[in-house]
């Protein structure tokens, strides 16, 4: 853990090129000033560009940068703010940046707001997506969705007991006979569905036997977890320059990678250290119910993971590579 100003961390600290994932979620571009120390939505971009200076230096040619984003309103009006879209745009267009892919993380769980439009004039349904942009120094950032496999659903599992029907489709799609083979689970969409509702995990009860505040923004286990698994190989570099509670330092070290969270709020990691004393097999889970069943990433199997990640999966590099 690192206690301090993050820039400092990656423009001096950290060596250039030493940090495989950065998996972040930076304070939210909001209206209301937060405790943890959020910037308005119109003063976000000059506040990040030393952080993305930053993360251009630490980063390994083949590595990623993962920032999940939340939205942000306009004052006095029931319109969106763009600021999420604009860090994008700024991180590709003036860092150099690609954007690999873009995800979405829906918490079902999350309280309608806000409250004026949503709950009180009714004119706009409640924020429950995140973007999380995930992005790289380069088009082929190592990765494998092999990592991140899940359940075959019982229509799938039907289809391999009674054979495939293979052939063109009316969208235009041709399903090969290869559609029909087990391949292990389900490759996963881009929504990732997790309910933010843990209230009885190590972190919360250390932070409540200790006296200490906890962190009051953290993203579940769940979102750092899926992208380690992805993009990072056991004994990679993980870092999380706006740490908090040490989400990410967690998922991190159960995955067998090294980690740095740093943090400049001292009694954050303070209660961050709750994350590591407890025992192995904690089972803390959500009590959410809801009509949406979220998809368990199933177990990396010995085989996927004995193979290192590639930026091609590992064929050839296509006609359209070009070397950096």
């Amino acid at each position: 853990m690192y206690l301090g100003d993050s820039r400092m961390l990656m423009q001096s600290t950290l060596k250039k090129q030493s940090v495989d994932l950065i998996m972040t979620s930076p304070p939210f571009g909001l209206i209301r000033k937060k405790k943890y120390g959020n910037e308005p939505a119109h003063r976000y971009l000059e506040w990040f560009r030393p952080f993305a200076e930053g993360m251009k230096r630490v980063l390994k040619p083949t590595g990623s940068l993962v920032i999940d984003i939340g939205p942000a309103w306009l004052e006095g009006m029931p319109a969106k703010s763009l600021y999420q879209f604009e860090l994008l745009a700024m991180l590709c267009e003036e860092y150099g940046f690609y954007l690999a892919q873009d995800f979405y993380w829906w918490n079902p769980a999350r309280m309608p707001a806000p409250a004026e439009w949503v709950n009180i004039r009714r004119l706009r349904v409640k924020d429950a997506v995140n973007p999380v942009w995930w992005l790289s120094p380069t088009p082929w950032p190592k990765a494998s969705n092999r990592r991140v496999l899940t359940p075959y659903g019982k229509s799938q599992q039907a289809l391999f007991k009674n054979g495939y029907n293979s052939g063109p489709r009316p969208s235009g799609h041709v399903v090969s006979e290869t559609w029909g083979r087990d391949n292990g689970g389900a490759i996963p969409p881009n929504l990732i569905a997790a309910p933010n509702t843990v209230s009885d995990d190590s972190y919360q009860q250390f932070c409540r036997e200790m006296g200490i505040k906890a962190h009051p923004a953290r993203f579940p286990r769940t979102l750092p977890d899926f992208f380690i698994r992805m993009l990072t190989d056991r004994g990679d570099t993980v870092l999380d320059p706006f740490g908090g509670s040490c989400v990410t330092g967690e998922a991190a070290e159960s995955l067998g990678r090294k980690w740095i969270c740093g943090e400049i709020v001292e009694d954050y990691l303070l209660g961050a250290l709750g994350r590591f004393q407890a025992a192995a097999g904690d089972k803390a889970v959500s009590k959410e119910s809801g009509v949406y069943t979220v998809p368990t990433i199933l177990p990396v199997s010995k085989e996927a993971e004995a193979v290192k990640l590639d930026s091609f999966g590992g064929k050839p590099p296509p006609k359209s590579y070009v070397p950096g």
